[in-house]
């Protein structure tokens, strides 16, 4: 099959378009930033944002340029958002005021009330992970409770990084929307 025809699936909502195009992809992708940000995790983190913006605004695509050179260009500016927020937490402006009340903080570790927060905020969580499908929340569990690797999931679930990554990306998206509704 032809890469526009890929792409037509996937803008159809074709979940093996979408792994397709991702592993067809994403070295590209990755490689082009980690030569840009060299730092394997900021490149690891774009590469991700780039194809989830690709994947949500794939209807918008413009067949009359290569797939790949539009996925650059979201790169390029996942990678300018992400400098430009760098950037604003370096430099804040602080008054000599703000200065002097930094050294009267008060005790910051958490209140009886903070921990009961937490934890319900925690459970909360846990409750929108349990409405996902299992495959789904097998890999959130991995990545961010047991904090693996996409290569440690990989090998623990048998399964291509490649499909561990996709899915992932997939698994936060549906979360996030688990979220939303819920407010």
């Amino acid at each position: 099959m032809e890469i526009n025809q890929y792409i037509e699936k996937a803008k159809e909502g074709d979940q093996a378009a979408f792994t397709f195009l991702l592993d067809r992809y994403w070295n590209e992708v990755y490689g082009f930033m980690l030569k840009r940000t060299e730092d394997e995790t900021d490149a690891e983190d774009i590469t991700i944002e780039t194809f989830s913006k690709a994947f949500d605004k794939i209807a918008t695509y413009n067949p009359e340029f290569q797939f790949n050179t539009w996925l650059i260009a979201i790169a390029k500016n996942v990678h300018i958002d992400m400098l430009r927020k760098k950037k604003s937490a370096w430099f804040l402006d602080i008054t000599d005021q703000e200065d002097r009340q930094a050294y009267n903080v008060a005790d910051t570790t958490p209140s009886a009330e903070d921990k009961l927060i937490t934890e319900q905020n925690l459970s909360a969580l846990l409750k929108c992970i349990k409405e996902l499908k299992p495959h789904y929340q097998d890999v959130i569990q991995l990545r961010y409770f047991q904090e693996l690797s996409y290569q440690e999931i990989s090998d623990q679930l048998g399964e291509p990084l490649s499909n561990v990554k996709i899915k992932l990306l997939r698994a936060k998206k549906l979360l996030a929307e688990i979220i939303r509704k819920g407010n």
